[in-house]
């Protein structure tokens, strides 16, 4: 009976122990969830799974204005991811250039900081329909960010840091040069600086970088699959049906000669220049499409694709800037494609006057004032080309890694460089900031 006794007080106190804990666990939560809904009073506000260093993530729905300055305009669902490690560590902005979707950045396991998504204003989730082009304009998202930063800063109060990918790269830095004290360090990947609406730059870097055997291979391949247009746009099609693709917005052919331009920009920013992966100029011209297919990625050009990418295009005629197509490896070949813009890719009838003075203003300020800027490239990415390059006297680092693409990350680059760019981040954000070491993890 007193062995009983014991085990039911035994059960009884764990069952208290299990219950206190529990519910310190719900209180935990509860307080910083409700943190967040008392700064955004009005947003939706879900839990999410919480991976590697992060104890708990929210999506977070802001009804956010259309117009920043003007709310009587109107609002539309902005989607940001929110991931918490502690309320000390520094916190990552990820500024996104398109749709978001919750995961870990690099950036945010260097420092395993809290972790701020932020999904591009009209982008994803978070595009109304119909788009109000107007209102999509840079300054409008660097205006997303700051409030949004400034509201957060109630919570965390430790050291920011900025980090995005290509289009969100160039974000990252548009932000930097708009709001330079919001941020403590930027670090944007892979990130262009786009001189005109087909910047020259790009091509130069396709025609010369690599092997001339290799560029000779890409070019004999784009010509092949064009004098063979039957078969290839049978393999096309072939692809598109496989893939439940429709491609009325851009009909085959066009499709066909787009993707054929668009492979040499394609292999140099996404292959590696693995030019022994390419087909031999002999292999069935269903093997060179498939392999266009694998470099370029035809759905681009499908409906769906159209869609998708239509608020990049308004973005890069209006604001951005692009790259061009080159004409002469196959200029006698094309029956399709006439111009070497790809305007074709923006909204019809919307005012896509495109202002050059833009994006010259936020070089201006990377080359010449742009201190604490980690930049990150691949010697491959035709993007690359259109990286700035600060002034010696600027505080800013630039690594560049040698036979690599768009996929450049600060994980690819030797023990060696790493170190260079962990003891920059550290005389940036200062000594009691904690910088884990990819190698190490």
């Amino acid at each position: 009976m007193k062995h009983l006794r014991n085990t039911i007080v035994f059960v009884f106190l764990a069952f208290i122990g299990l219950a206190c804990k529990s519910s310190k666990e719900d209180i935990k939560v509860q307080n910083f969830k409700t943190q967040l809904q008392t700064l955004f009073p009005k947003a939706e506000i879900d839990s999410i799974a919480s991976k590697d260093h992060f104890s708990e993530s929210y999506r977070v729905i802001l009804d956010q204005n259309l117009n920043p300055k003007n709310p009587s305009e109107g609002t539309f669902k902005h989607y940001i991811y929110v991931s918490h490690s502690a309320y000390a560590n520094p916190t990552v902005l990820i500024t996104d250039g398109y749709a978001s979707y919750n995961r870990t950045s690099e950036i945010s396991k260097v420092f395993k900081g809290n972790q701020i998504i932020v999904e591009y204003r009209m982008y994803g989730k978070s595009r109304p329909e119909p788009l109000p082009w107007k209102h999509l304009t840079n300054d409008n998202a660097i205006e997303d960010y700051h409030n949004l930063v400034t509201k957060l800063k109630t919570l965390y109060k430790g050291k920011w840091i900025s980090s995005g990918i290509s289009k969100g790269g160039e974000t990252t830095l548009i932000y930097k040069s708009k709001y330079p004290n919001d941020i403590d360090v930027a670090v944007p990947y892979v990130a262009p600086m786009i001189n005109g609406l087909e910047d020259q730059r790009t091509t130069n870097l396709i025609n010369s970088v690599g092997s001339s055997e290799c560029r000779d291979k890409i070019k004999n391949l784009q010509r092949k699959v064009l004098k063979n247009r039957t078969k290839a746009l049978d393999a096309f099609k072939e692809i598109a049906a496989k893939n439940n693709l429709q491609f009325n917005e851009v009909p085959h052919e066009e499709a066909l000669e787009y993707a054929v331009l668009e492979f040499p920009f394609s292999f140099w920013q996404w292959r590696g220049g693995n030019c022994e992966e390419i087909p031999s100029i002999d292999a069935p011209i269903k093997d060179l499409v498939n392999y266009i297919h694998k470099a370029v990625g035809i759905g681009f050009y499908s409906d769906k694709g159209y869609k998708k990418y239509l608020p990049s295009f308004y973005q890069h005629m209006r604001e951005l800037g692009y790259y061009g197509f080159d004409f002469a490896p196959v200029k006698d070949l094309l029956k399709v494609v006439t111009s070497t813009s790809n305007k074709r890719f923006a909204p019809k009838d919307v005012d896509l006057t495109y202002n050059s003075k833009y994006i010259k203003d936020v070089r201006n300020y990377a080359e010449n004032k742009g201190n604490n800027i980690l930049y990150i490239y691949g010697a491959y990415d035709p993007w690359g080309a259109c990286a700035p390059t600060p002034k010696p006297e600027v505080d800013a680092l630039k690594m560049v890694l040698a036979n690599s693409d768009h996929s450049t990350r600060i994980k690819h680059f030797s023990k060696k460089d790493q170190d260079k760019i962990y003891a920059k981040l550290q005389s940036w954000l200062g000594e009691k900031t904690q910088i884990y070491k990819l190698y190490n993890n």
